[in-house]
């Protein structure tokens, strides 16, 4: 069932430029907010201790902090609320020296007198582990990359290869510029939700590439830019279908999928958009200013055929016994 049908070929490659200015920007923008801001490491990654607890009213978040101040455990501690008035995280960012010490109990006891409460969960990442999973988590991107780029490069030529590791990269400094933007932490599920972008893009750039390698092989039209833009809008309908159906679920998440997942759905939310946006205004046109020839890519695969053919008359000849 076809539910987008498109009729003409759209003039994607005539909107190139403005598009390619148009992601310059974005891509500046967040570099300058990671170096002036910088990421916001959560407890995955910078160490330290989380406390979630959930009262039956309303948090009493100035009485809380006035009964933590007593203790040095809690020193420096920030309280906000936790996806609702009821439900609040307590954050330090150390941790506590002494292993016979519980700090669910240790927080239960300072604050029995501001309200009848339940201590939800309690998250302790030492400094070395959390510098541990950072430097993991950031060699986990490298590799993706460096993994996708020697894929792309074997499945069609470098031109393609390098189209495609701009886009990803395109694709990640935006997510993380809008992480920065809004000022989540970054923490093991905001990786995770990067590492699922860098591979929602990739098929996507994947499958317009396939398209635009079929018509270069079956036309002789030598524009590729003409080339480009009946490629995407064959696959249009299937891109749009796609992008709509996984925005609706992860938007579903983000809105009602509570608050220990809200940097995951957010981080996707904003990779699907840029993500398919970069497989059209980002990737195919890079193949443009890297000069891609259709005419000396024809010259390329009757070569090869040729070659081909002689191998396989070759073969033939030996094993017919005549050389």
């Amino acid at each position: 069932m076809e539910f987008f049908k498109y009729t003409r070929t759209f003039n994607f490659m005539g909107k190139s430029k403005l598009a390619m200015i148009l992601s310059i920007v974005l891509v500046l923008s967040s570099f300058a907010l990671l170096a002036t801001k910088g990421l916001n490491y959560g407890v995955d990654f910078a160490g330290g201790t989380i406390v979630q607890v959930k009262y039956t009213t309303d948090a009493p978040i100035d009485d809380m902090r006035e009964k933590l101040k007593g203790n040095k455990i809690f020193e420096d501690a920030t309280i906000t609320e936790f996806g609702s008035a009821e439900e609040v995280v307590i954050r330090m960012k150390t941790t506590t020296g002494n292993v016979t010490v519980d700090i669910g109990d240790v927080t239960r006891e300072s604050l029995k007198d501001t309200g009848e409460f339940e201590v939800r969960r309690v998250d302790i990442v030492g400094p070395k582990v959390g510098s541990e999973l950072k430097e993991k988590g950031i060699m986990s991107l490298i590799l993706a990359i460096v993994g996708i780029l020697i894929y792309v490069a074997f499945r069609f030529e470098w031109r393609f290869a390098v189209a495609s590791i701009i886009a990803l990269v395109h694709d990640v400094s935006i997510a993380l510029g809008a992480i920065v933007l809004v000022g989540l932490e970054v923490n093991l599920d905001v990786l995770a939700a990067l590492l699922t972008i860098l591979g929602y893009s990739l098929n996507d750039t994947i499958i317009v590439f396939d398209r635009i390698r079929e018509s270069v092989v079956k036309t002789r039209e030598s524009e590729l830019s003409e080339i480009i833009d009946d490629s995407i809008t064959k696959t249009l309908a299937r891109t749009t279908l796609t992008s709509l159906t996984t925005l609706f679920v992860v938007f579903t998440l983000f809105m009602f999928g509570g608050e220990i997942i809200h940097a995951f759905a957010f981080t996707l939310l904003v990779g699907i958009v840029i993500g398919t946006y970069s497989s059209i205004f980002v990737a195919s046109p890079i193949l443009l200013l890297f000069g891609f020839d259709v005419k000396k890519y024809h010259i390329k695969l009757a070569e090869k055929a040729k070659r081909e053919a002689e191998k396989e008359r070759m073969r033939s000849q030996f094993e017919s016994g005549v050389m």
